[in-house]
């Protein structure tokens, strides 16, 4: 069985990445999404939760037994190192788990497997695992503008969510392929990553 291409797909919160997955879903290929399996590691049962507990205290579990996300953020802002042991925990679980998705995917058939990785850029191990990037850019002020209606957040929470992440510029460098997502309506982008898609490296 020929082996199924491998494109990772990146961009800033708010760019329009997620549409962009859908659109590639809806030609053929198989989202392998990063940022739901990591979510998935962290919720009640997840895979991650002994691990979290073990490391870091009972606290850091909610009622429910999932990651307290306020208590991390919360440790990580006292104590930096706190998220390089959050990673080194998480971040071998995502590996294996997404692998092992796009391995389902191969065999049920794939042709193209598209990581949706939002830190792919940053996170710096995935480039080497993907024939080519696609970064969903846009103007920062329409990022502010797209999460704020979005998510309900303050200017100030989407701007400290942007700086903890890769910038424009960082980005768009990691790129293969950038697709400007600022005033394109639905019609027009699904025409340019379609356009993209066809070009995509075998």
């Amino acid at each position: 069985m020929p082996r199924a291409r491998r494109i990772g797909l990146t961009g800033g919160i708010g760019s329009g990445k997620s549409t962009v997955a859908q659109i590639l879903a809806e030609a053929g290929a198989a989202i392998i999404d990063a940022d739901a399996i990591s979510r998935s590691l962290t919720s009640s049962d997840g895979l991650a939760m002994p691990s979290i507990e073990a490391t870091f205290g009972s606290q850091a579990l909610d009622a429910q037994g999932a990651l307290d996300r306020a208590f991390m953020r919360e440790l990580i802002f006292q104590d930096p190192s706190a998220k390089q042991r959050l990673e080194a925990i998480i971040h071998p679980l995502v590996g294996a788990l997404t692998e092992r998705q796009a391995l389902q995917a191969e065999a049920c058939g794939a042709q193209l497997l598209v990581f949706d990785v939002p830190l792919l850029v940053e996170s710096g191990r995935w480039r080497q695992q993907v024939s080519a990037v696609i970064v969903v850019d846009c103007e920062e002020e329409t990022q502010i503008q797209r999460v704020m209606a979005r998510n309900g957040l303050e200017r100030a929470a989407v701007e400290k969510i942007m700086a903890a992440q890769a910038s424009r510029t960082q980005r768009r460098a990691a790129a293969d392929w950038v697709i400007y997502n600022d005033a394109l309506d639905f019609a027009a982008l699904r025409q340019e990553v379609l356009s993209i898609s066809a070009q995509l490296p075998l």
